[in-house]
């Protein structure tokens, strides 16, 4: 295992990307309560809410309140999501969250269509006007992203080809405006990877561009999440987002299965297993995942959560042994 990394990071997304999808109302203290939780676990970046229209996705509607709500604690930065100006001016109004800049293109027009109602064309030129709003209020700006990098439920498999194009235009976007993308994340935004498109697409995208970081965006629908992430780190990435009992899922993907990101304790436990280094307290992150359970009301595909850590039993096996 010397070809895979000594540390990865581990970008929490439960609290955005699980709740959006939620088809009960949860209540605003109980979402602070989460992200309160996941703040003492040694994660160093948690996504705590999304800036979208209330009427597109009602499950962030309280968007301020959950970004007033909850205690910031010293070396955890917390971020949103926006898709627009009018978003991405309401996280700044907050005054409480950590503003970096991103610039995203979709590779699938048709789910861009879904998701944000523009084809490619206009979307490249929203991009364009993000790039002017994040100047405007001074917000760096070294991370790109590609969605449904993968493969789209409604184009199917995605070609290599075209995920290149993207990132190239991705690249061109940001030269125009004198940006340099240093993150890439490549998104499988309808979980349609598997190892061996992990490996591909990746593969692809480090040949031909060597000086990005990259980074994956991992879904679960077919229990892939933590093979993808894995055959991931074998190629090199660092970064992952998750979430954290396996939360999650895109309400414009039209899944018919479970549709939450890669668990992130099920992601701590295999990189501990591996002598991976997280900075993150998997017994911690275990709880979580139990509370983030029990505040949607029903059970997640978290694994790690309910068969628990190797190390308690380790330990309960040494102590028996002594007996």
């Amino acid at each position: 295992m010397s070809d895979l990394p000594k540390r990865v990071r581990i970008l929490e997304e439960g609290p955005r990307e699980g709740f959006q999808i939620e088809k009960g109302p949860i209540t605003t203290a109980r979402k602070i309560e989460l992200i309160d939780s996941l703040s003492e676990t040694g994660l160093e970046q948690i996504q705590v809410t999304s800036f979208v229209n209330p009427q597109a996705v009602p499950g962030m509607a309280d968007a301020e309140e959950v970004a007033r709500g909850f205690k910031r604690k010293e070396g955890v930065r917390y971020t949103g999501l926006w898709l627009n100006d009018k978003g991405l001016e309401r996280a700044i109004a907050t005054q409480k969250l950590d503003i970096k800049g991103s610039l995203s293109l979709t590779a699938s027009e048709k789910f861009l269509l879904r998701n944000q109602r523009r084809t490619l064309a206009q979307n490249v030129e929203a991009v364009r006007g993000i790039i002017s709003m994040f100047k405007h209020y001074n917000v760096p700006i070294n991370r790109g992203s590609v969605m449904a990098a993968f493969g789209c439920n409604f184009e199917g498999d995605m070609p290599t080809s075209k995920v290149l194009e993207m990132v190239q235009q991705l690249l061109d976007l940001a030269a125009e405006a004198d940006i340099k993308i240093e993150v890439l994340s490549l998104a499988d935004t309808m979980a349609w990877a598997t190892p061996g498109g992990i490996h591909r697409v990746v593969g692809a995208v480090r040949n031909k561009y060597p000086e990005l970081e990259l980074s994956l965006h991992l879904h679960d629908t077919r229990g892939m999440g933590i093979a993808n992430a894995y055959a991931g780190m074998q190629m090199g990435v660092k970064i992952f987002d998750a979430a954290v009992a396996g939360l999650g899922g895109c309400p414009f993907a039209s899944h018919s299965g479970a549709s939450g990101n890669v668990c992130t304790e099920d992601l701590v436990f295999m990189c501990h297993e591996m002598g991976i280094e997280t900075g993150i307290d998997l017994e911690k992150i275990i709880a979580s995942g139990l509370l983030a359970e029990d505040i949607v009301g029903h059970p997640l595909p978290g694994s790690v959560m309910k068969g628990g850590s190797l190390d308690k039993l380790r330990q309960k096996v040494a102590a028996d042994m002594q007996k």
